[in-house]
């Protein structure tokens, strides 16, 4: 049985894995096409994308409320409530985005109270203008993909993605140098060509929902659904959580970049290739968690508890496994792999060392992800937000703060100080997330048993 739910966890993982890559790729494509250009326009870039990704991060974390929710019904068999909480996720996104696609004509007026080089700012304020135009296209991307995901669809996710990424590398290349006739609008055409992945990416997808077979026993629009606030509420308060908890961790590794910025631009620079690399390799057990949360909601929808406990326990070895593979990655190629971000040889050795922290990372970081998405599978989402502050910011920052930037355990150690507050944060969130995940788990087990109808309440 833990074998089948294994086999299960990856025919749902792989296709987001890749989907996962694809996306990042994206980032790395902008960043790589701007900086041709110049490194204005490349810093642009940066730090447009460090102001608007956690805004976009935050609404992902709203929309990703529906697997669960959607995976739940389909597993008790109510496919006529699937498309209303489609659509009301759908309304409750595009109400969410739309003041801040707003932000074209305000973002000038709040760039004024930033101090930085006069072409700089003109570039970001052009990039964050553009972007902010796409982010309704993006919300409704979202919701599509999750639609599809909570029913255990995730291949389209895949093959959309990788055309994403395709059309942003023609699309940067036309709008950032200039070409068809167009002028060149240098790092700022990324914004441009972002907001058309954005859009092209939304009717993709909508086109899938509308047209595939598989879609068809829960159409998503088979009738029409006003907005309805008791919806609102209800998908809120499964998704407010996940995208605080989100927020939390983003703007933690955010904030690290800034603190470390004293102690100069090689330090700076080898916690970012240990951390750009870590993340890469994050995408694994985050694909794992994704699944997870989807096979738990729709084994609970079952009326199957059991069998979602050995959804969790096959998730974490998976999960596990994946961190030796990741792990062992880092300890053999941290050299190799920091000579592709730099040839300066400080940066590298000093990023290697970091990387030898970054495998250790890699372990806890696999529990806490695959445990958190876990919980959004038994919609408890407010634990996770609670124990995620505790962890990141109490546990995880103090800890870097005290080593990284005082002596009062050591001299300072900078970026490896910071790292290790790393992984005391994420132990502490991956104990007490798995700790509540028991809690659930029990509480799941002492209650009667349901019918699948009144699981899925």
């Amino acid at each position: 049985m833990l074998k089948t739910e294994i086999r299960q966890l990856l025919k749902l993982a792989w296709p987001l894995l890749i989907a996962q890559v694809t996306q990042t790729l994206m980032g790395v494509s902008d960043t790589i096409m701007a900086g041709q250009v110049s490194a204005s326009d490349m810093a642009a870039v940066a730090i447009a994308g460090s102001i608007i990704m956690p805004i976009l991060f935050f609404l992902q974390g709203i929309i990703l409320a529906l697997p669960p929710i959607i995976s739940r019904l389909n597993g008790a068999g109510q496919s006529a409530s699937i498309p209303n909480q489609g659509q009301q996720m759908l309304w409750l996104s595009l109400l969410l985005s739309l003041p801040l696609a707003a932000g074209y004509f305000y973002i000038p007026y709040c760039m004024q109270w930033l101090t930085m080089e006069a072409e700089l700012k003109a570039i970001t304020t052009e990039y964050m203008q553009y972007l902010a135009l796409g982010i309704p296209g993006f919300v409704a991307y979202q919701v599509f993909r999750q639609y599809c995901e909570g029913l255990s669809v995730t291949r389209p996710s895949m093959v959309i993605m990788v055309m994403g990424l395709l059309v942003n590398i023609a699309a940067n290349y036309v709008f950032i140098y200039g070409k068809l006739g167009l002028p060149a609008f240098g790092g700022a055409g990324c914004g441009i060509a972002t907001s058309i992945v954005f859009a092209a990416m939304m009717v993709a997808t909508w086109w899938y929902t509308l047209r595939s077979p598989r879609l068809q026993a829960h159409s998503l629009y088979r009738r029409f659904y006003r907005p309805s606030l008791s919806d609102f509420r209800a998908q809120l308060g499964i998704g407010l959580p996940i995208a605080l908890t989100i927020l939390f961790e983003v703007s933690l590794f955010a904030l690290v970049a800034v603190l470390l910025a004293p102690f100069g631009a090689e330090i700076v620079a080898s916690h970012q290739i240990a951390l750009n690399f870590s993340s890469l390799a994050f995408m694994v057990p985050l694909s794992i968690g994704f699944a997870t949360s989807i096979r738990i909601g729709h084994l609970l929808g079952e009326g199957r508890p059991a069998n979602a406990r050995k959804a969790v326990y096959g998730a974490w070895i998976t999960g596990l496994s994946a961190a030796v593979f990741t792990a062992s990655l880092s300890l053999l190629l941290r050299y190799p792999i920091a000579n592709l971000y730099s040839n300066n040889a400080e940066v590298v050795n000093m990023a290697a060392n970091l990387m030898f922290l970054a495998a250790v990372f890699q372990f806890s970081d696999a529990i806490q992800v695959i445990s958190g998405c876990a919980l959004r599978g038994y919609k408890d989402t407010k634990a996770m937000f609670y124990i995620s502050f505790v962890s990141y910011w109490m546990v995880g920052l103090t800890t870097g703060c005290v080593l990284g930037l005082t002596d009062w355990i050591v001299e300072p150690m900078a970026a490896e100080g910071f790292w290790i507050g790393f992984i005391t944060g994420l132990t502490a969130a991956a104990i007490f997330l798995g700790w509540r995940l028991m809690v659930v788990q029990k509480r799941l087990r002492s209650t009667p048993s349901q019918s699948p109808q009144a699981a899925s309440a």
